[in-house]
Formats: structure tokens, sequence, C-alpha cells
């Protein structure tokens, strides 16, 4: 019965990584591009020239999403080199 209550525990914890990541990330950068385009509006005046003007406050909470997916995609990266920095370099990141 223990093995079977760690089996269930460790599925949680994967599925619950899983999701956050694997599904996660792409959201929250859909949700980043979706910020960008309502926070833009375009005029066109008498010439026909259109201008495009952006909400800041859209435009930084796009920052925000992107810059939290990009950390993620470093930290992933970095977790997956940490022994090969270690031996290689001497850095111990984790």
């Amino acid at each position: 019965m223990d093995l079977l209550t760690k089996t269930a525990e460790s599925l949680w914890q994967v599925i619950l990584v899983g999701l956050l990541l694997g599904a996660g990330l792409p959201a929250l950068f859909a949700c980043g591009l979706r910020l960008l385009d309502v926070g833009s509006s375009t005029t066109v005046d008498e010439l026909g020239t259109a201008t495009t003007s952006r909400n800041p406050f859209a435009v930084a909470g796009a920052a925000a999403c992107f810059a939290v997916v990009v950390l993620a995609i470093v930290t992933g990266i970095l977790f997956l080199m940490s022994d090969f920095l270690d031996h290689t370099f001497g850095i111990e990141l984790f």
C-alpha cells in the first residue's frame, strides 16, 4: 500500500509540473501576444497613412509575460547543463 501511495504522490507532482510547463508557458506566451494586440489601436489620417499606438500598460503586461517565459526557458536550459558546467568550469548553479 505504501508503494501505491508514493506512486500516486509522484504521479500528481509530474502531472502538475507537466501542466504548468507544458501548457502554462505557451498559454502565458499567448496571453502576452493577446495583450499586444488588445493594447494597440490604428488610426488613418486624410492622406491614408496608418499610425499604430499601443497602450503602455498592455505593453508592460506583455513584456512581463514574455520575461517569465524566457526566464523559465533559460532556467530549464541551465538546469539541464548543470552537470556540464560543474564538471567543465566548476560552476555550481543548482
